[in-house]
């Protein structure tokens, strides 16, 4: 879509975006920061538009400034709009601040007053997804975040994080459930839970969950699609999504190397946050998931097995992949009583990795956590190990370490806008 063409008055506006085959936004969180009544009405309006039928729209006053004091102390969303009044040569200065309180994988599309092709050029070439020119019509606005994030060839929206346990029994599901949970209370975006243990998978036991379909059904369809996906999925809480495994023994079940990889690349494209709870095993299809998802946390106690497991891990890991990021560790169940442990700081010297969590030992909480079909935060709301879940889900969905969550500056990269800027 062309700058100037945004100024058509709605009657004008082409009717091919809203036929029957139109692409439909995924499941994306959206915030607009508005500066006048109209414009927040205006925002309001497109969450009507058939395409924003999966999206979490909300709408704040205060413009640029309103974002900017939000974000000093708020995780951002997949999408901002904000309204701004300033002048040309004022903006570039304004999206600055904003840049430094968000996270790296934000979008922004910009709502201005000025039609002014020096301008759009200048924030196009910076990094903002879009600027449109105010007045607009609804279907304007819906048509830029469709060609953001649901036209052909868009970047897939969802971050893969997989979870492994050092050795069985280590708390890899424990940890990736509530991580996942974590992720969907706090940043209010959507997770899928794929469930990858098809034997003696607990996802279904942790959520109270007895779907009539799963994971198996995913796999087996022979025309796998969007669709499908979205109903073969089951919803566990808000926010929080299961395909869970079939956990069933009259039959093994061995499969190919790539045979997840459908299933995984489809889910990116609409869900935000999609967890892996891969089972401690190594096979062909361990191997390649390991390969190519985004973030892997390796979970381990600390002891002597899970050590030597965890570095065997750990370095087939980096080997597989040497120019993605490098797994990170959890360590899990401390302070059992009366067996000697490793020292977490001496654990990840020698696992070569960076230490992201320690959960301390507590068979009555986790105990009635795993009877309950529930999670840590349900049974006990102050337990101290909720803090480490949330600050492990932030750190693997891209939002930063505490001092992120606490208002001060970001220690990650700067997000897509103004960084080429920067560079």
């Amino acid at each position: 879509m062309s700058f100037l063409s945004k100024n058509v008055p709605e009657a004008e506006e082409p009717a091919a975006d809203v036929a029957t085959g139109a692409r439909l936004i995924p499941r994306i969180t959206i915030q607009a920061f508005c500066e006048h009544s109209q414009t927040a009405q205006l925002v309001e309006s497109a969450i009507h538009d058939r395409r924003m039928s999966k999206v979490a729209l909300t709408t704040h006053n205060g413009g640029l400034e309103g974002a900017i004091e939000t974000y000093k102390s708020n995780p951002t969303p997949n999408l901002i709009l904000v309204e701004t009044s300033l002048q040309p040569d004022e903006i570039p200065g304004a999206l600055e601040r904003l840049a430094e309180v968000c996270d790296a994988t934000t979008r922004l599309i910009v709502l201005g007053h000025v039609n002014d092709v020096v301008l759009y050029r200048e924030l196009i070439r910076s990094g903002v997804s879009e600027y449109i020119v105010l007045p607009t019509s609804a279907q304007s606005i819906v048509s830029a975040i469709t060609e953001l994030f649901a036209a052909e060839g868009a970047a897939p929206i969802g971050r893969t994080i997989g979870f492994v346990s050092a050795k069985g029994g280590a708390g890899g599901s424990t940890v990736a459930h509530n991580v996942a949970w974590a992720i969907s209370q706090y940043l209010r975006q959507d997770v899928l839970i794929l469930d990858l243990d098809f034997a003696f998978g607990t996802a279904g036991l942790n959520f109270n969950q007895d779907p009539p379909h799963g994971l198996a059904d995913a796999i087996n369809a022979s025309q796998m699609d969007q669709a499908v996906l979205d109903r073969l999925m089951s919803k566990a809480a808000n926010h929080i999504n299961l395909l869970t495994a079939p956990v069933m023994l009259d039959r093994t079940f061995d499969f190919a190397e790539r045979d997840f990889e459908q299933v995984i690349e489809l889910s990116q494209k609409s869900i935000p946050v999609v967890v892996l709870d891969i089972p401690h095993a190594w096979t062909s299809w361990v191997r390649h998931t390991l390969a190519t998802i985004d973030e892997i946390v390796i979970v381990a106690e600390p002891d002597l097995a899970n050590l030597r497991n965890a570095k065997n891990l750990a370095d087939t890991i980096k080997a597989l992949r040497p120019a993605e990021s490098e797994p990170l560790l959890v360590i899990n169940q401390i302070g059992l009583p009366r067996r000697p442990e490793i020292g977490a700081a001496e654990f990840a010297t020698s696992v070569e990795c960076s230490l992201l969590g320690q959960i301390g030992f507590d068979a009555a909480t986790f105990g009635i956590a795993a009877n309950n079909g529930q999670m840590i935060t349900e049974v006990s709301a102050n337990h101290r190990s909720n803090e480490v879940f949330r600050l492990i889900g932030m750190h693997v969905t891209g939002r930063g370490t505490s001092e992120r969550v606490s208002g001060k500056a970001s220690t990650l990269k700067l997000p897509a806008f103004l960084k080429r800027k920067r560079a």
